[in-house]
C-alpha cells in the first residue's frame, strides 16, 4: 500500500537536486566520529584545554525526531517516504507540516532516503539548516515544494481517489434511491 499522497511525488529532477543537497549534510560516520573523539581525547591527555567541537549541520531522520522538529518549527524541509509499511506511521505527517507551516514533500523510496542518513531505510528526514553557500539551492527547493504540496493541498485532496464508488457502495446507494422512489409513489 502506498501513501495517499504518492500520486503527487517529486519529479525525478527535483528529487535528484534534493538528494544532492542532502548528501552534503549526511550525519558523520562511525569511523569519523571515533577519529574525532580520539583526537579530542589525545588533546586532553596532552594537557591542552578541552574545547568541544561545534555541532555540524546534518540531516535528521526518524518519525519521532522529525515530528519533534516540526512541532518546534525548527525543520526547514521534511521529506516523507511513500513506501512506508504500515502507512499509519507517517500518515499524520503532511497534516502536521501544513498546520505548523513547514514545507514537506513525498519521495519515492525509503531506502534512497536511508542512504542519506547511513541506514538501510528511514521513513522521513528533515533539514534544519544549511550553510550559506547552499541557501540558494535550499530556497529553490523550498519554493518548488511549497507550490507543489503546501499550496495545492485542497486541489490534491479533492482529486484523490477519483470520486468512483466501489460496487458495494454503488449498489447500496441505488437500493436507497429505489426505496425512496417507492415511498414517494406510495404517498401520491
Amino acid at each position: 500500500m502506498n501513501f495517499p499522497g504518492s500520486l503527487n511525488q517529486l519529479s525525478s529532477s527535483e528529487a535528484t537536486e534534493l538528494f544532492r543537497l542532502m548528501d552534503k549534510y549526511r550525519p558523520e560516520s562511525k569511523a569519523a566520529r571515533k577519529a574525532r573523539l580520539r583526537r579530542r581525547a589525545a588533546a586532553r591527555a596532552a594537557g591542552k584545554e578541552d574545547v568541544p567541537t561545534k555541532r555540524k549541520i546534518f540531516v535528521r531522520h526518524g518519525v519521532n525526531t522529525v515530528t519533534k522538529l516540526v512541532e518546534q518549527k525548527k525543520a526547514r524541509l521534511v521529506c516523507i517516504a511513500s513506501d512506508v509499511e504500515p502507512v499509519e506511521i507517517v500518515l499524520f505527517m503532511p497534516a502536521l507540516c501544513r498546520k505548523m507551516g513547514v514545507p514537506y514533500c513525498i519521495v519515492n523510496n525509503k531506502s534512497r532516503m536511508g542512504v542519506v542518513v547511513r541506514r538501510k531505510k528511514t521513513s522521513c528526514i528533515s533539514i534544519t539548516d544549511v550553510e550559506a553557500n547552499d541557501r540558494t539551492n535550499l530556497n529553490k527547493l523550498l519554493e518548488c515544494v511549497k507550490t507543489n504540496y503546501n499550496d495545492r493541498y485542497d486541489e490534491i485532496r479533492k482529486n484523490w481517489g477519483g470520486g468512483i464508488l466501489g460496487a458495494k457502495s454503488a449498489s447500496r446507494i441505488t437500493k436507497l434511491e429505489r426505496a425512496k422512489a417507492r415511498e414517494i409513489s406510495k404517498n401520491r
